[in-house]
């Protein structure tokens, strides 16, 4: 299972092997000796899904500390642009980005630290997006940043997704005050 390091320290992109025939496909979609290797060591306390339908963009969101989460995510079925911002403050590259195609055929997955902001905008209808988490939720410690905020630069290739009214109203970048 190829761990792909990105250009955002400690932020990886996970390309499982493929097992394919006339059944169908096997994959590992999580191996923790081979996490551990590349120096992901959380414990995932919480697995999430959600089912959406093109267009919808859900994000920048991320809990703050001592309630942060580390992601795994990917797509179960249909495909979305991932999106996870850097917002740890001593990094060198706070406020930076990454994002990547991840679909059910691709069958690709991204592993996202603590200290990132993390949104997709979903490509197909009726796509199924699953994430494992290291924290369980926490409304109080729950934050947001504007997922079209002129600062971060994001191309999400959409001029008017569908929002939810609290990422509607999400906070701008130069507002924000990082707690990571």
């Amino acid at each position: 299972m190829p761990v792909i390091p990105t250009t955002l320290s400690g932020l990886f992109v996970i390309q499982p092997k493929i097992f394919e025939d006339t059944r169908g496909y096997f994959f590992e979609s999580y191996n923790r000796d081979v996490f551990h290797k590349h120096g992901i060591r959380d414990e995932f306390v919480q697995d999430n899904e959600s089912l959406s339908q093109k267009e919808v963009l859900r994000g920048l969101h991320f809990q703050n500390p001592p309630h942060a989460q580390a992601k795994l995510v990917r797509v179960i079925a249909g495909a979305v642009l991932d999106v996870a911002v850097d917002i740890r403050k001593k990094s060198s590259t706070y406020g930076k980005h990454i994002s990547e195609v991840l679909s059910a055929k691709n069958k690709k997955m991204m592993y996202i630290p603590e200290g990132f902001a993390h949104g997709f905008l979903v490509l197909e209808d009726n796509t199924i997006f699953s994430y494992k988490c290291s924290g369980t939720y926490n409304k109080e410690a729950e934050e947001g940043i504007l997922w079209c905020d002129e600062e971060l630069n994001i191309n999400w290739k959409i001029k008017n997704p569908i929002l939810s009214e609290k990422d509607r109203i999400a906070q701008r970048f130069k507002d924000f005050k990082t707690k990571f």
